[in-house]
């Protein structure tokens, strides 16, 4: 009985340990552990107790395993699917996605001026530097990649983890499209030139250890996008009534 017990417990340290990587967001939702035999020689354990560890954080929801591996669990869906449905069923919500972005991310900004270590300085100037890459190759894809990537980076710097883990579950929610058709947006020439600039304020000031600066710039950008895809809404509205009106003779009778 005694040799189960120490290993139990040698499993519990083991998916502690896990468990606290996956809280402070250095394991993120979706990305692939490496394989049983490596990671156990990376965490210097046995590989029954690692396996046990593991089974731990599947039964509590935070490691999914399949054919393809272990992978960390995307275990904020429970409470996002069911927004998710909630959400993209109604165009006006997005105007609140944007107010409630702009408040948590003032905060967020604010507390990254302050907070972020060396290391995270430097990864926001390197997202900045692969933004402006993809700009001037005029790939907007990877443009609106690395915007997802630069928020994602300041919510981390922020070393806030309420905000890390909630304002992450909302950028899944952006690259699916619940909110507005991203590709459809930053296809935009105009719109791109104007995201970059307020992407390089923001990112500028949290670097240089402004807060004041830092929120009100990431606020202006959140104010301006948002302005930006209700104004994209309202001319494809437009221009799919007077689509309508000009086919409408297909509807009447000859």
């Amino acid at each position: 009985m005694i040799e189960p017990l120490r290993t139990r417990k040698l499993a519990e340290t083991i998916a502690e340990h896990i468990e606290r990587m996956i809280l402070e967001g250095v394991l993120r939702p979706g990305e692939k552990l490496a394989s049983e035999r490596d990671l156990a020689e990376r965490l210097e354990v046995s590989r029954p107790s690692l396996r046990d560890a593991l089974q731990l954080l599947e039964a509590r929801g935070l490691l999914a395993t399949s054919r393809d591996g272990t992978r960390v669990a995307q275990f904020l869906a429970p409470l996002t699917e069911p927004l998710v449905a909630l959400l993209q069923s109604s165009e006006q919500v997005t105007g609140d996605y944007f107010e409630y972005r702009a408040a948590v991310e003032a905060k967020a900004a604010a507390l990254a001026a302050v907070r972020a270590t060396d290391p995270e300085r430097a990864a926001i100037a390197a997202c900045i530097e692969a933004m402006e890459a993809a700009h001037v190759a005029e790939d907007a894809t990877l443009e609106a990649e690395a915007d997802i990537e630069l928020h994602r980076l300041v919510y981390e710097a922020s070393h806030n983890l309420v905000i890390l883990h909630v304002m992450r579950a909302f950028s899944d929610m952006l690259r699916r499209d619940i909110f507005f058709n991203r590709e459809k947006l930053f296809a935009q020439p105009d719109f791109r030139v104007a995201l970059l600039a307020q992407h390089k304020a923001f990112a500028g000031a949290i670097i240089a250890g402004e807060p004041e600066t830092a929120e009100r710039a990431i606020v202006d950008h959140l104010n301006y996008t948002g302005a930006a895809v209700e104004a994209f809404r309202r001319d494809e509205a437009r221009a799919g009534l007077a689509l309508r009106r000009l086919n409408r003779s297909t509807l009447l009778a000859g």
